[in-house]
């Protein structure tokens, strides 16, 4: 019995169990068991913590252990197989006098169970059409950090998946400031729904690398089981299912620019993204960002074949960081939440300080006349460095008034046209730095307060 036999099996029996076929994870882990590796070795493999992979691997050997009737464990499993019967067609497997038998039927413990067929969702088609397990996907997350605390970002979740499962919706942008938890939702995503595909790959363009060098990486990939390449990416997209994932995409647009523009050589870029969009396949293209490319916005909408999600801040979930970081008293959190907007890691840094300079009294730290930003400004300094001079005008002006503002109320002073001026509110939206607000029909801007602090503190007035 090889390793496929074993997984096809694994996977009827945890079929027949719940109506689930195995995930990604579980079959790791009994790839990982019958090649004799530890579990920190799976866990290092499948970028997850040694006690998630144990615990998914615990509730895995008593479900088997359940429908075959003979008790499994790591240690077991492969003596356990080696020692079954099998008859000719190896459908039917004994251990002990109890029968299982695999594929047409399944029969446990005198219990006859119909798996999926080939007329079901779940039954194997070829590789274009296939939505169900992928029993031999290739998982490449070699640039994706390790896993984070993930705090509960279920509709968010619920939203991708929905988008990239149900609708196929081709090229996804994540949208949201540095610390807002892009990358830890995408890490969370491709755990939940990665054995959806043939191919999922995870690529940082943090060092800004070309689109031809890019795209030869991943070709390399994707063609490793083929005698003959095809000759463009999009041809891999259409003839497998693939997950593809390019973070930190905002190094290849141009600083002191409005948002979103190429720089000089990776214009490129855009035609991918819209060729990616408008190309009929059952991948997807998923970039996570701090502005939103300029070309995605006339791709996106509900009809359309693009959609954005922008991540906002935790709200009142973020109450979970403050209690691991015991900040007292609990009564203040929510001031603290509403002033750094819920975003996760500019709270982990603000209630460091609160624990160095304040002995964890978030009502000290609240006390103070200004609000303080202390290392979170290093964080920001990037954002706006990134600004044409017009942004920067806009943002003091915007920074400096006592309550939000209208595109109508132009001041004569940031001497920009109109039309100039839109460009520049649309551009500092696409950057996730303006906050907008309805007031009855009226469409309202304004800053979050430590953007407003940043802005007061380092851009002219």
């Amino acid at each position: 019995m090889d390793i496929d036999e074993v997984l096809q099996l694994a996977d009827d029996l945890v079929f027949a169990k719940t109506g689930s076929h195995l995930d990604y994870l579980q079959q790791a882990i009994l790839k990982g068991t019958l090649q004799d590796k530890t579990y920190s070795d799976i866990s290092e493999e499948v970028h997850l913590s040694k006690s998630h992979v144990r615990n998914v691997g615990s509730t895995l050997w008593k479900l088997l252990s359940e429908e075959l009737g003979q008790d499994i464990s790591k240690s077991n499993l492969w003596p356990v197989l080696k020692s079954a019967r099998f008859s000719k067609n190896k459908n039917n497997i004994s251990f002990v006098g109890e029968t299982v038998t695999v594929n047409e039927s399944l029969a446990v413990n005198n219990l006859n169970i119909c798996p999926a067929t080939a007329s079901s969702p779940a039954a194997p088609q070829n590789p274009t059409t296939n939505f169900g397990l992928k029993p031999n996907y290739k998982l490449d997350l070699g640039d994706a950090p390790a896993p984070a605390i993930f705090y509960n970002r279920t509709d968010e979740l619920t939203t991708l998946k929905q988008w990239i499962l149900e609708e196929n919706t081709g090229l996804i942008t994540l949208l949201g400031l540095t610390g807002t938890g892009k990358t830890a939702l995408a890490v969370q995503l491709v755990q939940q729904i990665q054995a959806q595909f043939d191919f999922i790959i995870w690529r940082s363009l943090a060092t800004a690398p070309s689109l031809p060098t890019l795209q030869t990486n991943l070709i390399e990939l994707l063609s490793c089981e083929q005698q003959t390449k095809f000759p463009s990416l999009t041809d891999y997209l259409r003839s497998y299912r693939c997950l593809l994932i390019f973070d930190d995409l905002q190094t290849i647009f141009s600083p002191c620019q409005l948002a979103g523009e190429c720089q000089p050589g990776y214009e490129n870029y855009g035609t991918l993204f819209k060729k990616v969009a408008e190309t009929s396949h059952n991948s997807c293209l998923l970039l996570l960002t701090w502005e939103k490319p300029r070309e995605i916005a006339l791709l996106e909408g509900s009809n359309r074949p693009a959609r954005t999600l922008q991540l906002k801040g935790l709200g009142e979930q973020a109450r979970q960081l403050l209690r691991e970081k015991r900040l007292a008293p609990e009564e203040k959190w929510s001031e603290l939440i509403e002033l750094y907007q819920g975003n996760p890691l500019w709270l982990n840094i603000v209630a460091a300080t609160i624990q160095e300079l304040f002995s964890g009294s978030v009502s000290d730290f609240l006390s103070y006349d200004t609000l303080l930003l202390g290392d979170l400004e290093a964080l920001l300094h990037p954002h706006f460095h990134r600004l044409s001079e017009s942004e920067k005008q806009v943002m003091s002006w915007v920074a400096n008034q006592m309550s939000a503002v209208e595109l109508s109320k132009m001041p004569a002073h940031l001497q920009l046209t109109p039309p100039e001026f839109l460009k520049v509110m649309q551009s500092l939206s696409r950057r996730c730095l303006l906050e907008r607000l309805k007031d009855g029909d009226r469409q309202l801007f304004t800053l979050q307060p430590a953007i407003r602090e940043y802005v007061k503190n380092h851009l002219p007035n």
